[in-house]
């Protein structure tokens, strides 16, 4: 059975910038890949079928992997179907993109297998019709992505980091955290601006993140996660999307292990990964 990662995600920034008429907020954000991975397999059947080895994920129409699926078949009028199985590492609710992630490896996977040969900008268009990030993950790497996140613009490659992903016992879903944003009212950073000027100026760009929903959230168990990574020698520390997963940008490997063997204990899910 053909099988792929389908890699997590950070956003070093978020910008929300305006909102459409149809309830989607327009972004600009900066995103990158990270080596924590779910393991997606497909397989050609009758019908699409998603099984997944987490019991609390849906694995009906409404999973992403399963609109992927019929979103590829549609756009290439084939009408063939996917046995689909996700082997999650991924949490969710946590910001790291797990779901569209798991969808953009989907599509990928099916293109090889079906053999119609679709170019990457092609394979984007149809993972955007699936949620906001899944085009992003048809590429990964570092990308600025605009709009809904269906406009992606490769970066280069940004300086390498450990990552230490902390996230605590519980969950925020995404509807929620830009419904709060909408009710605060809150203004934003425009801090995307500020981290592109680094990129491309040479300076350090992981001393300019931003995330505006991290600012409208308001939680001190969000804030006190970042507080304990800083001061257990993390460059800079972030949560990641919508939430509610934090991560600490290491440049040394040893001081993010022992961050890691500090925390580990205390929180839920702790994992020590890397940019890719």
């Amino acid at each position: 059975m053909p099988t792929d990662n389908a890699y997590a995600k950070i956003n070093l920034t978020l910008d929300i910038v305006g909102k459409r008429s149809d309830g989607y907020h327009l972004l600009e954000t900066v995103m990158q890949t990270v080596s924590l991975c779910d393991r997606v397999s497909v397989e050609p059947c009758n019908g699409i079928e998603v099984t997944c080895s987490e019991p609390d994920v849906p694995t009906g129409p409404e999973n992403t992997c399963h609109k992927a699926a019929r979103l590829f078949f549609e756009h290439n009028m084939i009408a063939g179907g996917a046995k689909i199985h996700i082997e999650k590492h991924i949490p969710s609710q946590a910001g790291l993109g797990g779901g569209s992630s798991d969808a953009a490896t989907v599509i990928k996977l099916l293109n090889l297998i079906y053999g119609v040969c679709r170019s990457d900008g092609e394979l984007e268009r149809i993972a955007a019709k699936v949620g906001a990030d899944a085009a992003f993950f048809i590429r990964g790497g570092a990308a600025l992505c605009r709009g809904i996140g269906e406009n992606i613009e490769p970066l280069p490659k940004l300086p390498k980091r450990e990552i230490l992903l902390v996230k605590p016992d519980f969950g925020i879903s995404t509807p929620e955290a830009y419904r709060r944003f909408d009710e605060k009212g809150t203004l934003s950073k425009r801090g995307t601006s500020a981290f592109m000027e680094a990129v491309k100026r040479g300076g350090n760009p992981y001393l300019k993140l931003s995330n505006d929903l991290e600012e409208s959230a308001g939680d001190q168990r969000i804030e006190k996660i970042r507080g304990e990574l800083i001061g257990l020698g993390a460059e800079a520390s972030q949560m990641s999307g919508s939430g509610s997963c934090v991560f600490g940008l290491f440049e040394r490997k040893e001081t993010a292990e022992a961050a890691k063997l500090a925390l580990a204990g205390k929180y839920p899910f702790v994992c020590l990964c890397g940019t890719i």
